[in-house]
């Protein structure tokens, strides 16, 4: 199947006992057994439930993976997938990740014995320069959250892989709809779901897949093991939002290009992130990697220009943490999704108090610009 039809068909699609054609919740925490000390299907659902498993076999097919695993966030899968390490044991880091991540990383897995190096994962030589004796993987993101940094996917997992390393690519920005990093040679792909794979605003999730069976199983126990699985209510939810994200992605991708046009020409913006933009160097491996360009951006003001008056004088466009849903989000990194890494190290990064994030939603582009004009011009 391609793609498109896979996000519908994909998986476990329908249910084998009565035909439905939606997977059923399955409202359980335990399962009737017919014989001592036998190996049912299913045995208590933190180790595996139907639904849950309807879920994680889509996500697999989707990613080209060998296992999918579906936990309670996306911060979750990402502890889940550290948990492969062991104290002592050194991981090379993107330098523009989530908030979240660098507070799991730098203030939670530290304190085990995790070692952490950030590096700027376009510079080859640097992610290189970086690896140890002790090194074991490379984590990232690409595009990146909130600078929209592209990064080699092929010659990073190329060169990980010459020195034994793993690769984690979080592939929550561009979902497997614009990019696939395990057919570019990365090991393992996790998501935060609760954005554009659910695409409503209505549940938290996090994925994980692997390209390797080994580490699949070795993921599933630690899945069983910590216990951050997702529930069947949410699994049922993020499974039906996965079916439409096709038709959301080119929604998100048509608005995105047009609100970039418009703040290109805009006097009161002096700086747009936008993988899509042909004046940004990572331009040309952007398209060469993705499918398109995705539904994200972000920009600063000029000097002078008030950023809070203008996000408070957005009528439409709803100021708030998360993204990839249906309606339009926007939010100030320094303050809200990124207000856990110390102003020093944003600042180092390029990350700006006056950084403002948008994920553009599939409303109307025609009120999507007027509300960003309005709001522009009392900024």
């Amino acid at each position: 199947m391609k793609f498109d039809s896979k996000l519908i068909h994909g998986g476990i699609s329908t249910d084998k006992t009565t035909g439905a054609v939606s997977v059923p919740i399955y409202q359980t925490s335990t399962y009737q057994q017919t014989e001592l000390g036998g190996t049912p299907a299913y045995e208590y659902s933190r180790t595996g439930n139907p639904t849950r498993q309807a879920l994680e076999e889509l996500i697999a097919e989707l990613e080209n993976g060998s296992r999918g695993l579906a936990f309670a966030s996306g911060s979750a899968a990402i502890h889940t997938v550290f948990m492969m390490f062991s104290k002592g044991d050194h991981v090379v880091v993107g330098n523009d990740v989530y908030g979240g991540t660098f507070r799991l990383l730098n203030t939670v897995l530290n304190r085990l014995g995790l070692e952490f190096t950030p590096v700027d994962t376009r510079d080859l030589a640097a992610v290189k320069a970086a690896i140890k004796e002790n090194t074991k993987a490379l984590y990232l993101e690409t595009p990146t959250n909130p600078l929209l940094h592209v990064s080699d996917l092929a010659a990073l997992s190329e060169l990980a892989h010459e020195n034994n390393l793993k690769v984690i690519v979080d592939n929550t920005f561009a979902t497997p709809y614009l990019q696939r990093p395990l057919d570019l040679g990365a090991d393992i792909v996790v998501h935060s779901a609760s954005k554009y794979l659910g695409g409503h605003s209505d549940l938290v999730a996090g994925l994980a897949v692997t390209k390797d069976s080994a580490d699949g199983e070795q993921l599933a126990y630690l899945q069983n093991a910590i216990g951050a699985i997702l529930g069947p209510q949410d699994s049922w939810l993020l499974q039906r939002g996965i079916k439409t994200l096709a038709v959301r992605m080119k929604a998100h991708n048509e608005n995105t290009k047009a609100i970039f046009e418009f703040l290109q020409q805009h006097e009161k913006v002096a700086k747009i992130y936008y993988p899509g933009d042909p004046n940004n160097p990572d331009y040309e491996l952007a398209k060469k990697q993705m499918r398109d360009f995705g539904g994200m951006l972000s920009f600063e003001l000029q000097p002078g220009a008030n950023v809070k008056a203008f996000i408070e004088a957005l009528d439409l466009i709803t100021l708030a943490e998360s993204l990839g849903s249906v309606e339009s989000l926007i939010e100030v990194p320094a303050i809200m999704t990124h207000g856990a890494i110390p102003r020093e190290i944003r600042l180092r990064d390029g990350i700006s108090d006056e950084l403002i994030r948008l994920s553009v939603g599939i409303e109307d582009k025609a009120d999507l610009l007027a509300d960003l004009n309005q709001a522009l011009t009392r900024a």
